[in-house]
C-alpha cells in the first residue's frame, strides 16, 4: 500500500517548487504590467506598450498552463530577438522615411507649445511662485507637471503643457517650508535632477488664460507672464500680438512649417513628419553627399580588408614561427605576443593616439621625424592601419596557432620527402588547411572592422576633416553616420537612418560573398 502511493507523492513534492517558480514569475509580471501601462500611457509609448502587452499575454497564455511545451523554451529568446534586433531594425527603417532630428521629434501640438512657450514674457511686477517640479514617468524624459505655491496666501496650484493651471486639494500634496516635497502619485524630482533637465523645463509653458503662461525661472522658481504669440486651432495659425503678423503652415521641400508672409520658416521648432523617400534621394542624388558616401565606402572597405589581411599575415607568419619545436622558450613568446589583445581596445586606442602626437609622439620622438600624423589624410589613414594592426595580430596569431596544431605532421613529412620546399609545403599545404579552419573568422573579422566605430573615433575622431565636410578623411561608414546623426550643426536621425539601412544592406551582400567564398574553401578537404 505505502509503495504503490509514494511515487505520486513524490510527483507533487517535486512540482511546488515549480509551482511556486510559475506563481512568482507570473505575478511579477502582472506587477510590471499593471505599474507600466499607465507610465507608458502617460508618455503616449504606443508601441513600447503594445510589445509589453503582448508580452505579458504570451507569457500568461505559455506558463499559466501545462501545455504549449516548446511554446514555453521557445518564447523566451524569440521576444528577447525581436525586441533588441528586429525591433530596432524596422524603426531604423521607418525613420529613414520622417524628417525625425534635432527641432523635429515631437508631435505638432508639442511644437506649438514650446513655440508658444518660448514667447512668455516676463513683466516687472509679474508674480512669482515656489516651483516643484513632478512627474508621472521618468524623472529624465518626463511627462513634467509643475506644482507652485503661491508664497501670499499658501495656495498650490498644478498644471503642465497641456493642462491650465488649477488649484488642488491640499490633502493631496505635502508642503514643506513653503514649498511642495510630496504629491500623490507622482514622483518629485530633487534639484539635481531638475538641473539635469533644465534646458527641457525652460521649453514648458503651462496656460494661465489665453495670453499669460507659467514658465520656470531657474530651478526652484517660476514666473507669470505674457505670451506674446496666440496659436488659434480653427485656422492652424500663430498671431504675434505684439506686431500683428499671422504665421501660417506652408510647404518648404518635402516639410511643413510655420510660415510667414513671405513663405520663409518663422520658427526653428518643427514636428516630426513622413517624408517619403526624401531622404534616400538626398543621399544618391546631392552629388556632395554621394562623394562622401562613396569615399566612405571605398575606405571603409580598404580599412577592413587591410585590417584583417594585415593581422592575418602577421600573426600567422608569428604561429608559424613559433610552431617549430626547434625553438626554446616557445610559451614565453606566446605569452608576451597575446598581451595587447589582453588589454582593454579603449585604452590602446587612446595611448596610441598620444604616441602619433606631432610635438611629443613617441614615434616622432624615437625616429627624430616631424610627420603631422593626424593632420594628414594619408598619415592618418596609416596610422588607423597600424594601430588596428598591433591590436588585431594576437586574435590571428591565436587562432592560427591552435588552427596549425590541428594539422597532421605526417602531411609536412610527405611533402617534404616527395622533394618540396618549406615554402612549397607552407604555401600549398598549411596554408590551403588553416584557412579552412580560421575562413568564418576572418569573415567575422571582416564584419567587425566594417562597423569598427571605437578604432576611428577614439584614434582620430574621424579626422582631418577638409572643408566644409561632413565626413573626415579617416571616417567609416559607421562614424560618418554618428557624425551626421550627432553633428555639431543639429542631429538628423531621419538621414542616418536611411543611410545605416543602406549600410545594413551593404552589410549583407558584403557578409553573403565571404561566405559563399569560405564555402569553396572546404574543396580542400
Amino acid at each position: 500500500m505505502t509503495s504503490s502511493h509514494a511515487p505520486a507523492h513524490r510527483a507533487r513534492s517535486t512540482s511546488v517548487p515549480a509551482l511556486l517558480v510559475r506563481i512568482l514569475v507570473l505575478g511579477a509580471t502582472l506587477a510590471v504590467t499593471v505599474f507600466m501601462t499607465p507610465v507608458l500611457i502617460a508618455q503616449q509609448s504606443w508601441m513600447w506598450l503594445a510589445v509589453m502587452l503582448i508580452a505579458a499575454i504570451s507569457i500568461f497564455v505559455l506558463y499559466s498552463t501545462k501545455r504549449f511545451v516548446p511554446g514555453k523554451y521557445l518564447f523566451p529568446g524569440t521576444f528577447f530577438l525581436a525586441v533588441f534586433l528586429i525591433l530596432p531594425i524596422a524603426l531604423t527603417v521607418g525613420y529613414s522615411f520622417t524628417n525625425y532630428g534635432d527641432g523635429t521629434r515631437g508631435t505638432k501640438e508639442q511644437a506649438v507649445a514650446s513655440i508658444v512657450a518660448n514667447s512668455v514674457q516676463q513683466s516687472p511686477d509679474a508674480p512669482r511662485y515656489a516651483m516643484t517640479v513632478a512627474t508621472s514617468g521618468s524623472p529624465t524624459e518626463g511627462p513634467f507637471e509643475l506644482y507652485l505655491v503661491n508664497p501670499a496666501d499658501g495656495t498650490v496650484h498644478r498644471g503642465d503643457a497641456e493642462t491650465p493651471l488649477e488649484e488642488v486639494p491640499a490633502d493631496s500634496v505635502t508642503v514643506v517650508d513653503g514649498r511642495v516635497t510630496e504629491v500623490d502619485g507622482l514622483e518629485v524630482l530633487d534639484a539635481n535632477q531638475v538641473n539635469a533637465v533644465y534646458n527641457e523645463l525652460m521649453q514648458l509653458a503651462v496656460p494661465v488664460d489665453e495670453t499669460s503662461a507659467v514658465r520656470p525661472l531657474g530651478v526652484n522658481q517660476a514666473f507669470v507672464g505674457t505670451t506674446v504669440l496666440q496659436y488659434d486651432e480653427a485656422t492652424d495659425t500663430i498671431t504675434d500680438t505684439a506686431s500683428g503678423e499671422t504665421y501660417t503652415v506652408g510647404a518648404i521641400g518635402d516639410e511643413e512649417y510655420f510660415v510667414d508672409s513671405s513663405g520663409s520658416r518663422a520658427f526653428s521648432q518643427g514636428w516630426l513628419q513622413g517624408v517619403g523617400m526624401s531622404n534616400y534621394e538626398r543621399l544618391f542624388t546631392n552629388s556632395a553627399i554621394a562623394s562622401q558616401f562613396g569615399a566612405a565606402f571605398a575606405w571603409t572597405l580598404v580599412f577592413a580588408a587591410g585590417s584583417v589581411l594585415l593581422t592575418f599575415a602577421l600573426g600567422f607568419a608569428l604561429a608559424l614561427i613559433l610552431n617549430d619545436a626547434r625553438l626554446k622558450g616557445r610559451r614565453i613568446y606566446r605569452s608576451v605576443l597575446i598581451m595587447p589583445y589582453a588589454i582593454p581596445g579603449f585604452i590602446s586606442l587612446l595611448v596610441w593616439s598620444n604616441f602619433y602626437n606631432r610635438d611629443f609622439g613617441l614615434i616622432n620622438e624615437m625616429l627624430n621625424l616631424d610627420l603631422n600624423w593626424f593632420g594628414d589624410p594619408t598619415l592618418a589613414k596609416a596610422a588607423v592601419l597600424l594601430t588596428n594592426l598591433w591590436m588585431g595580430f594576437p586574435y590571428m596569431f591565436i587562432v592560427s596557432t591552435g588552427a596549425l596544431q590541428a594539422i597532421p605532421d605526417e602531411l609536412m613529412e610527405a611533402s617534404r620527402m616527395d622533394g618540396a620546399s618549406r615554402f612549397q609545403t607552407t604555401s600549398r599545404i598549411v596554408l590551403p588547411l588553416l584557412l579552412v579552419a580560421v575562413a568564418p573568422l576572418l569573415v567575422s573579422s571582416f564584419a567587425f572592422n566594417f562597423n569598427n566605430f571605437n578604432a576611428i573615433q577614439l584614434l582620430t575622431e574621424g579626422g582631418p576633416f577638409p572643408d566644409g565636410s561632413t565626413r573626415g578623411a579617416t571616417d567609416i561608414l559607421i562614424s560618418m553616420i554618428y557624425r551626421i546623426a550627432f553633428g555639431g550643426s543639429g542631429a538628423d536621425f531621419g538621414f542616418a537612418s536611411a543611410v545605416s539601412v543602406c549600410l545594413f544592406i551593404l552589410t549583407g551582400v558584403l557578409a553573403t560573398i565571404q561566405f559563399r567564398f569560405t564555402n569553396v574553401l572546404e574543396d580542400v578537404n
